[in-house]
């Protein structure tokens, strides 16, 4: 039977997620049209191995760049192996993030906070409690680069938590470098704009997601349907649990689980900054009866106040601009001024120009 509280009945520390219940609040129901299936299809998606992309002149990185292009135009994933991120990080990280959410509540309470300008902050849901429809996710958020300007503000609480969950963001901050100009490189965009720089010097804000069991997955979402305001995530999930909106049929996929594969998929910015040939990919966060899930996603941006528009190089009369300029801080504003989870609005949807 379904209950029928409001979403203030279920505020951050005491919300239905982290009290264990055992039904689905109204609050918490999606509409039917957009429940999860049971059993879906799995996503074929490429996995990159980035020791051949490391292959400098070989015809194996050739075929590399070819299958990177062909994802980020088709629907904006991949997953990549070989990455060079050890497997002691990526352990240790879930596990300090599992410590996390482990802790009294009144020790992570010390950092709740539904202002998304905020450079730390703990809530549930998709905002905060302030979300129309609530879903069902405890998360952690935080900047990340450079480390040493914002590390001080992590939790204290667990005692190594800002130890091993710095060493994941540095090293997959080398990552994202290392993915994100090669999406420039394909694109062929002029090297002399500094935007490598840009991006080197970016944001990093890294997003720890803790989804506990659901009684009723069907009902209900961890994440509702969106596309990342960044220019690339790359995600480490303890579980499978991530889908993505296959553009070619209108489905939703499951990503296939690959033990010790990363997640990367193209955010808005490089969607705008591309001219509209990388699609930033649309996906959800789905839940299950039995165990947490915990994922963490580190989000790639250039500087809060740098705008990104098309690169001049992939505008022409054949294809004209597509998109309006923004920012990381105009997307802040967005999330603050809108309950996408319940009106499914994306940020990509304000860039796109009206004469296309």
């Amino acid at each position: 039977m379904l209950q029928y509280e409001n979403s203030r009945s279920f505020s951050t520390g005491n919300s239905a997620q982290e009290r264990g219940v055992s039904y689905v609040p109204q609050c918490y129901v999606i509409a039917n049209m957009q429940r999860p299936n049971s059993a879906p299809k799995e996503a074929n998606v490429p996995i990159i191995d980035m020791a051949a992309l490391r292959n400098i002149g070989s015809e194996e990185r050739s075929r590399v760049i070819e299958e990177i292009r062909e994802a980020s135009c088709r629907f904006g994933f991949f997953q990549v192996v070989n990455h060079g991120v050890s497997e002691p990080v990526l352990d240790e990280a879930l596990s300090v993030a599992s410590k996390f959410f482990d802790l009294p509540t009144e020790e992570k309470m010390k950092l709740l906070s539904g202002d998304v300008h905020k450079p730390v902050r703990f809530g549930t849901s998709l905002k905060n409690d302030g979300d129309k429809v609530q879903f069902w996710r405890v998360f952690l958020k935080h900047y990340s680069n450079p480390l040493n300007d914002w590390i001080h503000m992590w939790p204290q609480n667990p005692p190594d938590y800002r130890e091993k969950m710095g060493r994941w963001s540095e090293e997959v901050m080398k990552l994202g470098i290392e993915v994100m100009t090669t999406l420039i490189e394909i694109l062929g965009i002029n090297p002399t704009n500094n935007l490598t720089q840009k991006i080197e010097n970016g944001m990093q804000v890294v997003a720890v997601n803790y989804y506990p069991p659901c009684p009723q997955p069907e009902l209900a979402l961890g994440l509702p349907p969106h596309s990342d305001y960044s220019c690339l995530t790359i995600l480490h999930q303890s579980s499978p649990g991530l889908e993505i909106m296959d553009s070619e049929d209108n489905t939703w996929k499951l990503v296939p689980f690959v033990p010790g594969a990363l997640q990367v998929n193209i955010g808005d910015h490089f969607q705008v900054l591309s001219n509209g040939l990388y699609k930033s990919v649309l996906h959800r966060a789905i839940l299950n009866n039995s165990e947490t899930r915990i994922s963490i996603a580190s989000l790639f941006s250039l500087g809060l106040d740098d705008k990104v528009d098309p690169a001049k190089e992939l505008v022409s009369a054949q294809n004209p601009k597509r998109y309006r300029e923004s920012s990381l801080r105009d997307f802040l504003n967005f999330l603050a001024n809108n309950d996408f989870g319940s009106e499914g609005k994306n940020f990509i949807d304000i860039l796109k120009l009206k004469n296309n």
